[in-house]
């Protein structure tokens, strides 16, 4: 049994975004055979690759309005309170923040965290800087979203990094979202920034796993009130 579990979690399905990418490097790891053996295992590896970073893995969501899920794969990477940028357009008050830092080899899809409407969705061009600096939340390119959840409006921001050159949002003004939906994606290799609402408790620490659609990232009331329903997405 675990030999097939492990089958699975290499053929998870992968995004359609990914498919031009992985088509072009197959194409170009079969002329690399004709033209020398060695480079060919270097296309190669690099195609796999590819479609690694394209998985799109179904996931078994915590649904409670209560919680508070995670909107992407990686590590905390900062937590605390900070301004949110102005063009969110939110206030000065210092927001407890969350951020999630994605390296090359987690999972891109991004996820809603709670349930809601989207009553602001913002793009915003700027620099490449490595996503785990500070500054890149005012400096990188990045797209914000504002979800009107059951406790208030929570925000999360997708950044650009170092080698990310490209933010897709699904989350369009207006649309409204269950808990656990794809929201994004981001190539490759970035952060998200979430920005919780009032009254929220983190339930997460530095350095600590995330998952996206599947870790609780904070909570609002007792935990074990919540009764979270499991939903696979």
């Amino acid at each position: 049994m675990s030999i097939i579990n492990s089958i699975r979690s290499v053929l998870t399905p992968i995004h359609p975004e990914g498919y031009r990418f992985i088509l072009v490097l197959g194409v170009i790891t079969l002329f690399l055979l004709l033209i020398w053996g060695p480079l060919f295992w270097i296309g190669l590896a690099i195609t796999i690759w590819c479609t690694f970073f394209f998985r799109d893995p179904k996931r078994i969501i915590p649904v409670s309005d209560d919680l508070i899920l995670s909107p992407a794969d990686g590590i905390i990477s900062s937590l605390g309170s900070f301004v949110p940028p102005k063009n969110l357009e939110i206030g000065s008050e210092p927001r407890l923040r969350i951020t999630i830092f994605m390296n090359v080899f987690n999972c891109h899809i991004n996820r809603a965290p709670v349930r809601g409407k989207i009553i602001n969705s913002i793009y915003r061009p700027g620099k490449f800087l490595s996503a785990d600096l500070n500054k890149a939340s005012e400096a990188n390119e990045q797209h914000s979203i504002i979800i009107d959840g059951p406790h208030g409006p929570i925000v999360c921001v997708q950044i650009a990094g170092l080698v990310a050159r490209r933010i897709l949002n699904f989350a369009d003004q207006g649309k409204r979202f269950e808990q656990g939906e794809r929201i994004g994606l981001i190539r490759f290799g970035s952060r998200v920034d979430v920005f919780l609402p009032k009254g929220a408790t983190p339930l997460v620490f530095l350095g600590q796993t995330m998952v996206a659609g599947e870790t609780i990232l904070a909570s609002h009331g007792d935990m074990c009130k919540a009764s979270p329903i499991p939903r696979t997405i």
